[in-house]
């Protein structure tokens, strides 16, 4: 994730702290998000408890799904760089390779 995928992330944290709990809610799981904060290579989620793998995959799924095609075209929409594009078909975010934590559109 990008620095500015983190500070957009971090700059609704509440927003996000909330709709984690409702995905854990949702599937049942007593785990609560207390809060959200930036580290040196991304972010850290404050839990009340150890979560499970499922919660993890839960709140990994949230994450992915925050950066979803239209909030990267959001993104570019709002950089002057991208005024004139017109986008020929959806953006899809692919991973640079298995072990690499980089994502290119």
């Amino acid at each position: 994730m990008s620095i500015n995928n983190i500070r957009k992330f971090i700059k609704d944290s509440s927003t996000h702290i909330i709709n984690i709990n409702r995905v854990l809610k949702n599937i049942k799981s007593n785990v609560i998000v207390d809060f959200i904060c930036i580290e040196d290579k991304g972010i850290v989620i404050s839990t009340n408890n150890v979560v499970s793998l499922l919660d993890l995959q839960e709140i990994e799924g949230y994450i992915k799904n925050f950066l979803s095609s239209n909030n990267v075209e959001k993104i570019m929409k709002s950089n002057h760089i991208f005024n004139d594009i017109i986008l020929a078909s959806k953006p899809r975010i692919i991973k640079v390779s298995p072990k690499s934590d980089m994502s290119i559109m």
